[in-house]
């Protein structure tokens, strides 16, 4: 199985079929067929959903969608644990929304990170569900409902209800086709390095929608920005713009800040550990390359790496062909080589890496950044997004 996703997704993101091998030549026939099912299927959902055949929650506090158009890789989590802080920091309690995918490892990932903040985390394939059995065991309060003469202020309400833990907001992960739950304000998220693929939709593509679901979007964020070139960006966005030329765009970039050893999260290691050191970069998540270039930066010696489907539970098979490659590079390199993992990486399974304990082991720890370019900064993200939800 772990072989049949893989050449799928070279398909997904080959740009000349002609170069395809002989395998993956042979199963175009049967993915097209399945992506002209899937597209019938998306545009049956999509019909019922705007013709009032099935029905759309609305909760009493805004919801804030962040989803993407294409599979894996695109920073939804990362975006999703920005937003929590931006909440948290103007005084609003928010509640994070998410199936829990495969191991969970995304959601272990942001209790970690949002543990000293007022944020909730409710998981279930059935969100609105979800919602209402939170906002029912800790109430809510609306941010919306500040008095216009005190539009330059946080509500006192809110304020005074952020430590009692009322739920001023709701996140959607991965919410761009989860039409059952009505959205204030919808994020959509584009992997830079790899923005559309072959623009077919799955399974012959990595689309999940075709692109002029953009139209729906309020804000598109470009992620893993400084990994590509000027000239990319700017056909990004002005592929985007075509399709809806309103749309806030902005950039962001995953900052690598510190690495702690497996088996000791507490430990806060410099970044310059893996200077001049050679590393083998071990990932089982949607956008590995984006991962190998941002350790390149940090100045290794040399870099090698393996690739793992995305949310691939490691094995004791997999932990032996780690090691088997480990035991490679230490005939060839001096000195011994270090493994880096990211942290959704640990986060699925802490304790199965620990049986590399012949090799030092490191997660890397990065925080998304908003890019300043072309006039949207940071601040200017935190203003729209206040804007936008009519937050005064």
């Amino acid at each position: 199985m772990e072989k049949l996703k893989r050449i799928v997704n070279e398909i997904a993101y080959a740009q000349d079929h002609a170069k395809l091998t002989p395998i993956q030549s042979s199963l175009i026939p049967l993915l097209s067929l399945a992506s002209s099912l899937y597209g019938i299927s998306l545009f049956l959902r999509h019909s019922f959903y705007r013709f009032g055949f099935f029905s759309k929650h609305r909760l009493p506090v805004p919801v804030i969608s962040v989803g993407n158009l294409t599979w894996g890789g695109n920073g939804k989590t990362p975006m999703v644990e920005f937003l929590a802080h931006c909440l948290a920091d103007s005084e609003i309690s928010p509640l994070i929304l998410t199936r829990g995918y495969a191991g969970g490892d995304e959601v272990r990932m942001l209790e970690r990170h949002l543990l000293e903040r007022p944020a909730k985390i409710g998981v279930g394939a059935n969100r609105a569900a979800t919602a209402a059995s939170f906002i029912e065991k800790y109430g809510h309060v609306d941010p919306r409902d500040c008095a216009s003469s005190q539009k330059n202020c946080i509500n006192p309400k809110v304020g005074s209800h952020l430590k009692s833990g009322k739920i001023g907001a709701v996140i959607l992960d991965d919410g761009m086709q989860h039409w059952s739950l009505r959205r204030d304000l919808e994020f959509v998220m584009v992997n830079g390095l790899m923005p559309w693929g072959n623009r077919k939709l799955l399974p012959l593509g990595p689309l999940r929608e075709p692109l002029m679901a953009l139209k729906r979007a309020d804000i598109a964020v470009v992620h893993h920005a400084d990994l590509i070139s000027e000239q990319n960006l700017k056909d990004i966005e002005l592929e985007m713009r075509d399709i809806k030329k309103s749309l806030s765009i902005f950039f962001t970039r995953m900052a690598p800040s510190y690495l702690f050893e497996v088996g000791n999260i507490n430990s806060k290691i410099p970044l310059t550990a893996v200077c001049n050191a050679n590393v083998l970069c071990v990932s089982a998540i949607g956008s590995a390359n984006a991962f190998v270039q941002s350790l390149q930066k940090l100045g290794p010696c040399s870099v090698n790496r393996l690739d793992f489907n995305d949310h691939h539970s490691f094995q004791a098979r997999d932990i032996e062909m780690i090691k088997k490659k480990l035991e490679e590079l230490e005939g060839k390199f001096n000195p011994k080589p270090i493994v880096v993992v990211t942290e959704k990486d640990y986060d699925r399974d802490p304790e199965i890496l620990m049986h590399l304990e012949a090799y030092k082991v490191l997660v890397l720890c990065s925080k998304l950044q908003i890019i300043p370019c072309r006039g949207c900064t940071e601040d200017s993200f935190k203003l729209l997004l206040k804007e936008l939800l009519d937050v005064k």
